[in-house]
């Protein structure tokens, strides 16, 4: 069905687009339910009284932050240290429900700032609001931060979430109008979240395109958020102050944060749960056992935070050893083996996901078959996971790939199945890539182990061959997900324009090079159906798709796990956003 026939004009299509709205903010409180109050006691109810505190917020990041821009971050500690600073018109709360930051009120048909048509939104902003800097913040800044990101030259990791938008219009200093190029349902998807943090003008008008990653602000910035940055060395530690122009009174309660970079994430939750040096620990790749014995030190607790993120094997389907002009990993040259779908399934046949999960991951994660994990109404129940290494092996002797030489590796018209299996230092990470590599050379693969240093892997630098985009390996390994209630920018990511390459300076999404006409066709769909049940069931299809392809390989449902110390208090995770996306609200319990 094409996504043209959509372009219809009547109130029951616009009670329709509010309608996947309303299922797409209703649907988390199924996938990211709390879990045992034991594990995720957090206090958001009460606040403090009394002024704000001279205390420090030191925080834990065991991957360091490399930039303080958003829109060029390389990876989920960039956009937490930008999130501290800056803010979006809006973000998602652990419900789904869309809460305001610069926006004075969230956008609805009943306010009429939706467009009936499903072609506009009209946001309105919150008066009085200033950058801290002084300069006041208005309308032109949001008109600018689209141009910045929209702009191709600027390499924005964010424009993804841009690209339904056809423009947008200045009404006043404190209303942007955006129209959409077709009717869209995902209408808050632009300037919402981690993807949707507002950048100064004033700031940032010489270095959009070509000039955006010399831009002083990239270390030094100037946002509307509870705090500013006083020291930042990158790849180690930030230090912010209390913005005193902060438009709410009284807030933030810290004076000071301190937002710690490098380590491992053990260090980091024994710095929290145990010796009681830190107040915050973010990504707690952890095995479970450790963390529970942790725990037990009586500083802290584990916070759980259920949500979208998966743990997957993505394989390469273009050759990372031959070199094309310049590049690796060219779409012009198949990978030698890996194109093949049968080398795929037995790779998918030979992976023990259970005793992953068992001995590693724990209250951490399930065993999944999908890449798309939430909201609910977005799972599929299509998808199935075997483990059986006999299955695996005769389906390798069925398809000509068979150990003649009897050096244990399978080969077939000259080419060995050898391969390159990469992904992040962490001691967790690690182990399962001890497991799966056992169990591949158990079937006659041969299997070579890479590590590679967090912020060089998900590095946005278009210079370093070892970023999981350059994609100089056979496979890889990490967790990925949704950072929105919509699923379209993230399901976008393996369209076929998505690839990252010489020509885009390695800025797309799809890594493995995977270019499927049908599935490209079901995202165009996506953008445009404004009926909530058929939505949902062609991101289904997308998402088997490309499951049953065998390019991505699903390990584990991942839960986020943080820690806090006893003492901090008003935290609110969310599935759909950074972990301190309210650290306007932490404060330190009274003694």
């Amino acid at each position: 069905m094409s996504h043209w026939h959509m372009r219809v004009r009547t109130q029951s299509i616009a009670l329709l687009f509010i309608l996947v709205v309303l299922i797409s903010g209703c649907a988390p409180q199924a996938a990211v339910a709390p879990a045992a109050p034991s594990q995720t006691e957090v206090s958001a109810a009460t606040t403090p009284s009394g002024p704000a505190t001279d205390d420090t917020l030191p925080l834990l990041w065991w991957q360091a932050p490399a930039i303080l821009n958003p829109h060029l971050a390389s990876g989920g500690k960039d956009f937490d240290a930008s999130r501290i600073v800056y803010e979006p018109l809006a973000s998602f709360n652990s419900a789904g429900e869309l809460i305001p930051y610069l926006a004075a009120e969230a956008p609805s048909l009943e306010n009429g700032d939706v467009a009936k048509d499903g072609l506009s939104v009209t946001w309105k902003l919150k008066p009085d609001v200033v950058w801290s800097d002084g300069e006041p913040f208005t309308a032109d800044d949001v008109k600018f931060t689209y141009d910045y990101v929209t702009n191709a030259d600027t390499g924005a990791v964010t424009a993804n979430s841009y690209e339904s938008v056809a423009g947008v219009e200045v009404i006043d200093p404190l209303t942007v109008k955006v129209t959409f190029k077709d009717v869209t349902p995902a209408w808050a998807v632009p300037f919402t979240g981690i993807n949707g943090m507002i950048i100064p003008q004033h700031i940032f008008k010489d270095f959009a395109g070509a000039q955006a990653a010399t831009a002083p602000a990239n270390l030094a910035p100037v946002g509307t958020g509870p705090y500013k940055v006083d020291s930042f060395t990158p790849g180690d530690t930030v230090v912010y102050l209390r913005n005193d122009l902060f438009r709410e009174k009284g807030k933030p309660y810290f004076s000071r944060v301190e937002l710690k970079g490098g380590g491992d994430a053990t260090s980091a939750a024994r710095a929290v749960l145990q010796t009681g040096d830190a107040d915050f620990a973010w990504g707690l790749f952890v095995e479970a056992s450790v963390l529970t014995e942790l725990e037990k030190g009586g500083q802290g607790r584990l916070v759980l935070n259920p949500g979208p993120t998966v743990e997957l094997i993505v394989l390469n389907q273009s050759d990372p050893n031959t070199e094309v002009d310049g590049e690796r990993s060219s779409t012009t040259v198949p990978h030698p083996f890996l194109t093949d779908i049968n080398v795929r399934k037995a790779i998918a046949l030979a992976i023990d996901r259970q005793t992953i999960v068992d001995q590693l991951f724990g209250i951490a994660g399930v065993t999944t078959s999908n890449l798309l994990q939430g909201p609910e109404n977005f799972v599929s129940p299509n998808t199935s996971f075997e483990y059986n290494i006999d299955k695996a092996k005769a389906l390798l002797d069925d398809n000509g790939w068979v150990d003649s030489d009897g050096d244990g590796v399978r080969e077939k018209d000259g080419v060995k199945l050898e391969l390159l299996y990469q992904t992040t230092v962490n001691p967790q990470r690690q182990k399962v890539q001890e497991i799966v590599k056992q169990s591949l050379e158990s079937i006659g693969f041969k299997v070579e182990l890479k590590s590679i240093e967090g912020a060089n892997f998900f590095s946005s630098d278009p210079t370093n061959p070892d970023s999981f985009r350059h994609f100089y390996a056979d496979m890889q390994m990490y967790t990925t997900g949704s950072d929105s209630p919509d699923p379209s920018p993230f399901m976008k990511s393996w369209t076929s324009d998505q690839i990252p390459q010489k020509a885009n300076n390695w800025s797309g999404a799809n890594d493995i090079r995977w270019s499927n006409v049908q599935y490209d066709d079901l995202y165009q769909q996506t953008t445009t159906e404004l009926d909530p049940a058929k939505r949902a069931q062609l991101f289904i299809q997308m998402n088997d798709l490309v499951i049953n392809d065998g390019v991505i390989i699903p390990l584990i449902h991942r839960t986020g796990i943080t820690a806090a110390s006893n003492s901090l208090q008003g935290v609110e995770l969310s599935a759909w956003e950074s972990n301190v996306w309210q650290i306007k609200d932490w404060y330190r319990a009274q003694p």
